[in-house]
């Protein structure tokens, strides 16, 4: 059987303010709409779904991102989640530029949750709390081929 790593969801609580985010970071827009009906409600597991969603796609292709935004139900707010959590709690980059990419993500109020460290002499890493607090981890890789 074949596989194919589609995408991954998010669920924000700003979609324009997470786009604004990951745009900066150097994805893009590949596409918007609004989703609800009865397949919404099928397909989620929700009575009433409805959303606004945009996908987002890294510049080589093969990474993307589906964010989208309750419109009903309403979000549920909980705490962001922790490192050490069960469950999936981060979405990683590679970036060819970490203070660049850094820089970027202060001017949405996004920091590193302690600081920057280096893996061996693969690379240099750090986890920031994004926008809806997203885990995203930013990584340089420090040999490049």
């Amino acid at each position: 059987m074949a596989i194919k790593l589609e995408n991954v969801g998010i669920a924000v609580r700003d979609l324009e303010a997470t786009i604004a985010f990951f745009t900066d970071l150097g994805l893009t827009v590949i596409g918007r709409d609004t989703v609800s009906g009865e397949w919404a409600d099928t397909a989620v597991g929700l009575d009433g779904n409805h959303a606004k969603i945009a996908m987002l796609q890294t510049p080589d292709g093969h990474g993307r991102l589906e964010l989208f935004e309750y419109i009903h139900p309403q979000a549920i707010e909980l705490m962001p989640t922790r490192p050490n959590e069960i469950g999936m709690h981060r979405v990683a980059f590679s970036v060819d530029d970490l203070d660049k990419a850094l820089a970027i993500a202060a001017k949405h109020g996004c920091r590193p949750l302690r600081g920057v460290a280096t893996y061996g002499d693969v690379y240099r890493l750090t986890y920031v709390r994004g926008p809806s607090g997203i885990i995203v981890m930013l990584a340089e890789e420090l040999k490049k081929n």
